[in-house]
């Protein structure tokens, strides 16, 4: 062997089993990425790692701003909001490494979350091919937080920002795209959509840990979880030998020709996407260092067995991501569940009712607005494929509550109810141009104090619907919409429906389920 072939020989293998000092590099989250919004009229910070003491600056809009990673190599800079949209770049220096970021835009930054009607995709709702065609908006930016559960808050998330093409709005999400297309048509400046859900997720796994341990109705969320967290290695243990088992009888129904046993199932790792405050952690507490306008909600789906344990925690929810935003009590508009499941002949109690009236009670909390959807759902589908509508209703919200747009945003109100004999007579807000739509006015049932429903005859005068019955000579409650697939139909001028709605307080069939 050659002196020069040793030599190299040997350089190679000092350069894989000899220890390297480690260069310094300054990185960012995702968030930080080319084609992103900034929100507009605020101060954007920037944040990210760096090795401890190292110097970073960061240059933006033609002001260079500095500082040094904190000993745990974090560091955070606040940068002057500029007066114009963009587009900007953006330069990121270290000690070793440079970032650019380039075509950032100012303007308005959404938060869409939720569950499978949050996730649904652009591609699978109410003429989408059309929709697509008409996707081509540079203004819009859209970003997919990566699915992630965890145990602890996470600084940072997987994603990554796209400008709104038809390729990238097809799989985005179909309600925060529809919303953000309305916002930019009447609003016409930047709009970046932030999109962070996962289909089938209850609404605990979307709160803070210190927030579900706040409330003794929520705290039992936790106790739960300890016990499944304390009796998954003993499970697995028994699925081992269960396993070990079964793979033994298989091998002897393989020799003898016949049928395999049935596989056991193994126990549910805690750490699935049910787990409380999973998701939160993984996917909402990466964000909250991100300046937003405000949030769009759309679950409830998988609480509603729990619909009024969700009376406390939605808003709990609400006060859990405004605290750790810290931007005050920004917009948090949602979606009421719309209807589903097959439609009953007689009055009764509904799940679904109750958790849409849990939703409305969220109403309470300042700056807060809900889209009625008890009109496009679908009896067999719980993925109704109209979010156009959905996303509308949300979007009427937002351009009045908080752009100050002096249009109608929401149907008929109730306000009070009187008996007059055996009448009763309801008084709605926003009730201009009350109306019944197709037909006479239905969906209404009056009780006596046997708390027994039936249905109601009803009529709209003015800004009041007249209901009686027969049956209830004195009646004390009326109920309206009431059950999983009301057959309701009480608008406006504006072509808003009624929520539904009761004027009882009665115990529902949840009022007990934790």
């Amino acid at each position: 062997m050659s002196s020069f072939r040793f030599a190299f020989i040997c350089a190679c293998f000092l350069a894989c089993v000899l220890p390297r000092e480690t260069a310094a590099t300054v990185a960012v989250p995702s968030l930080f990425s080319d084609h992103m919004v900034l929100q507009q009229d605020l101060s954007p910070s920037i944040w990210g790692n760096a090795e401890p003491g190292e110097e970073i600056s960061v240059t933006f809009v033609g002001e260079t701003r500095k500082t040094c990673a904190d000993p745990q190599g974090k560091w955070k800079i606040i940068l002057p909001a500029p007066s114009a949209a963009g587009p900007f770049a953006m330069t990121i220096q270290g000690q070793d490494n440079c970032i650019e970021i380039h075509d950032i835009l100012m303007g308005d930054v959404w938060v869409g979350s939720g569950q499978s009607n949050m996730e649904m995709p652009v591609w699978n709702t109410k003429n989408a091919p059309r929709e697509l065609l008409r996707a081509n908006r540079p203004q819009i930016r859209l970003f997919t937080v990566s699915k992630h559960v965890s145990r602890e808050p996470l600084d940072e998330c997987e994603g990554k920002w796209f400008v709104c093409t038809p390729q990238s709005a097809s799989w985005f999400s179909a309600v925060l795209y529809y919303f953000g297309r309305d916002l930019n048509k009447a609003l016409h400046c930047p709009i970046g959509l932030i999109h962070s859900s996962w289909s089938g997720t209850p609404a605990e796994s979307w709160v803070s840990r210190s927030t579900l341990e706040s409330s003794p109705n929520l705290t039992i969320m936790l106790d739960q979880l300890r016990q499944e967290d304390a009796e998954y290695p003993a499970a697995l243990a028994v699925f081992a030998k269960e396993m070990a088992d079964w793979t033994e009888a298989a091998n002897r129904a393989e020799a003898r020709g016949g049928p395999a046993p049935e596989k056991p199932k193994g126990p549910d790792n805690p750490d699935n996407h049910w787990r409380e405050a999973g998701l939160y952690n993984g996917m909402i507490h990466p964000l909250t260092q991100y300046a937003i306008r405000g949030v769009i909600w759309y679950q409830g789906e998988s609480n509603a067995e729990r619909a009024y344990q969700y009376r406390t925690l939605f808003p709990a929810l609400i006060h859990d991501w405004r605290a750790a935003w810290g931007q005050g009590d920004f917009p948090f508009l949602f979606v009421q569940l719309a209807n589903f499941k097959p439609r009953l002949d007689q009055p009764g109690p509904a799940q679904w009712a109750e958790l849409r009236e849990a939703q409305v009670m969220a109403l309470d909390l300042p700056n807060t607005g809900m889209a009625v959807a008890i009109d496009i759902g679908e009896a067999d589908d719980i993925h109704p494929k109209n979010k156009q509508a959905v996303a509308e209703r949300l979007a009427l919200n937002a351009l009045t509550k908080t752009y100050g747009k002096r249009i109608e945003y929401s149907g008929p109100v109730l306000e009070s109810m009187k008996t007059e004999g055996n009448k009763a007579i309801l008084t709605f807000s926003h009730a201009k141009g009350l109306k019944a739509k197709n037909g006479p006015v239905k969906g209404f049932a009056v009780a006596g104090a046997d708390q027994h429903f039936v249905w109601a005859d009803a009529a709209v005068k003015g800004n009041t619907v007249i209901v009686s019955s027969s049956e209830v000579t004195n009646p004390v409650a009326v109920r309206y919409g009431w059950a999983d697939n009301p057959e309701c139909n009480l608008y406006n001028s504006a072509g808003l429906p009624a929520s539904p709605f009761r004027t009882d307080n009665w115990p529902g069939i949840t009022f007990d389920k934790q």
